[in-house]
């Protein structure tokens, strides 16, 4: 009896329409657009120095990933960040206070650092 059932099942699941509609095709490509416009400009920021604080970020962020892609390989990171992504909110959701109040002591030591960088490096843009 289970087996005729999800044959059934399987049948209905033939007759569904999947075809995408061009509005929706467009809606699509006109997102896509808008994000990849938005990368581009990014990374161009970051390589051709626009801002140096933000780019060194950048290569500094770049070069720990060397050392992390070395030792893990592409399904680890993929498996690490399933497994993160349905564990991490249920911790923070545990710990909220606690974790709160340790980002913001790490938040406001990072702001004291990157200023004093800032203010080291000529041409650097000022926060105010």
């Amino acid at each position: 009896m289970k087996d005729i059932h999800s044959r059934t099942t399987w049948i209905l699941y033939l007759d569904i329409e999947i075809s995408l509609s061009q509005e929706q095709i467009q809606k699509y490509t006109d997102c896509l657009q808008v994000y990849t416009n938005s990368i581009v400009r990014e990374l161009r920021r970051l390589f051709l120095v626009q801002d140096m604080v933000d780019s060194l970020k950048f290569a500094v962020l770049m070069w720990l990933l060397t050392y992390v892609g070395a030792l893990l390989n592409g399904l680890t990171l993929l498996i690490m960040a399933v497994v993160s992504m349905f564990s991490l909110p249920a911790v923070y959701d545990k710990y909220q206070a606690q974790i709160d109040q340790y980002l913001g002591l790490v938040r406001t030591n990072m702001n004291t650092i990157v200023a004093k960088i800032q203010a080291k490096i000529p041409g650097a843009k000022q926060n105010e």
